[in-house]
């Protein structure tokens, strides 16, 4: 049987490809109830279904730049390390990447992945029109023209089989990457602002306990920096986000200059980052709370500490997607990575949201959380209006399965 990424997850049904649109769309019209599986990189039962589990990975892999516009059409089981490669070559790019090129564009934007960044939005912001199969095997396209285009890029596969994307694309940049050691812990609080808004994109590494923190500083080439900086010192090699682990994988570090598609992301396309061997959790607090989310986090290391294995912080700017984790708010992101124990995480799991619900915390959508639906109807205030988006465009719930029937209820 096939498993997601992270291995924690055994799906309930095989997956099905099919290599042209027709047989795709002929698929959908005959199945009772479909999902769409896409690089596997959730940590939940988002994708699974006892009916038919769909890639789209084996359509014809299209990726077209319109001169005209600026805009790139995609198939959506493209990655974005072919996406991106396929851009620079073309002298253009995206305004910004997730930690992995390895994920699916078609997931990470129905799922919100976000990258980071003061002024960045999440990934799914650069999508500017969508082509999915509905229920009854027929295309839909929906435009930034259109009224239900805002509930329907983050959509959580309960509207349709997403099968290309218009991406927004900008002229290509250089990126230098720099890692600092020994940030005091307590200056993630203190100077917020100035560490998050002192690069492109910025994330801060911590397990909560170890009071030096790492901070990977990803600025637009050219940019000075420092020898020291806020008390921490430039590393003197190479690093992994996880400090025990070999920094092989990772993307060019040291303020080596190079183009945006090899230094945004954290872990390089021609490698797999790790063995998969893990869990991931992450919440999306307002940024004024920010800081007092970092108290409530510090006061939990010891609990997180026998499962725990690193803890990433970043910032994403505010969007209007209406299931997307920054929607109406500038946010930053607390991303937690767990040993693969879920019996240990999950007491630990639901102690985080104890401290971070009441700050607005936001879980993410495709990864362990314990929120049920009537608190992400209080997290998510856009949950009633996609719920009736989803009715529309799925009347009968072909789309639905037993996580959308849990967290969305019709």
């Amino acid at each position: 049987m096939t498993k997601n990424w992270a291995g924690n997850i055994t799906f309930s049904a095989e997956v099905r490809s099919p290599r042209t649109m027709a047989e795709m769309q002929e698929l959908v019209r005959l199945s009772d109830h479909v999902r769409v599986l896409g690089s596997g990189h959730s940590f939940n039962r988002i994708a699974d279904t006892t009916g038919t589990l769909i890639s789209v990975a084996a359509l014809p892999r299209i990726a077209s730049l319109d001169r005209t516009d600026d805009t790139v059409t995609i198939a959506a089981g493209l990655r974005y390390g072919e996406v991106t490669a396929y851009l620079q070559d073309e002298g253009r790019a995206l305004h910004n990447l997730g930690s992995l090129p390895h994920i699916s564009v078609a997931g990470a934007c129905s799922t919100g992945t976000h990258g980071s960044g003061d002024t960045n939005r999440p990934l799914a912001a650069a999508v500017t029109s969508t082509t999915f199969i509905a229920a009854d095997g027929e295309l839909v396209t929906l435009t930034r023209d259109d009224p239900d285009f805002l509930g329907s890029i983050i959509s959580l596969g309960a509207l349709g089989v997403t099968v290309e994307l218009e991406l927004e694309t900008q002229p290509t940049y250089e990126i230098s990457q720099v890692v600092y050691d020994g940030l005091p812990v307590a200056r993630l609080g203190t100077d917020f602002e100035e560490i998050f808004s002192s690069a492109y994109s910025v994330s801060a590494f911590t397990d909560w306990v170890d009071p030096d923190v790492m901070v990977w500083r990803k600025m637009l080439a050219d940019t000075p920096y420092e020898p020291t900086w806020l008390g921490a010192r430039l590393a003197d090699g190479a690093r992994h986000p996880i400090k025990a682990m070999p920094a092989d994988f990772a993307t060019q570090q040291g303020g080596l200059a190079g183009p945006w598609n090899e230094r945004l992301p954290h872990f390089r396309l021609e490698f797999t980052p790790s063995n998969g061997e893990e869990l991931q959790s992450e919440y999306f607090v307002p940024r004024a709370a920010a800081p007092q989310a970092f108290e409530e986090l510090k006061a939990l290391g010891q609990l997180m500490a026998p499962v725990i294995q690193i803890s990433e912080i970043r910032t994403i700017a505010a969007d209007n997607l209406w299931l997307s984790p920054s929607q109406g708010r500038d946010t930053v992101a607390l991303h937690f990575t767990w040993i693969q124990d879920e019996t240990a995480v999950r007491p630990v799991v639901a102690a985080l949201e104890e401290a971070l619900l009441p700050l607005g915390a936001r879980p993410h959508w495709g990864k362990v959380f314990a929120a049920d639906a009537a608190t992400l109807r209080v997290c998510y205030p856009k949950v009633p209006d996609f719920i009736a988006l989803a009715a529309k465009y799925d009347p009968d719930g072909k789309f639905r399965n037993d996580y959308l029937n849990t967290c969305l209820p019709a």
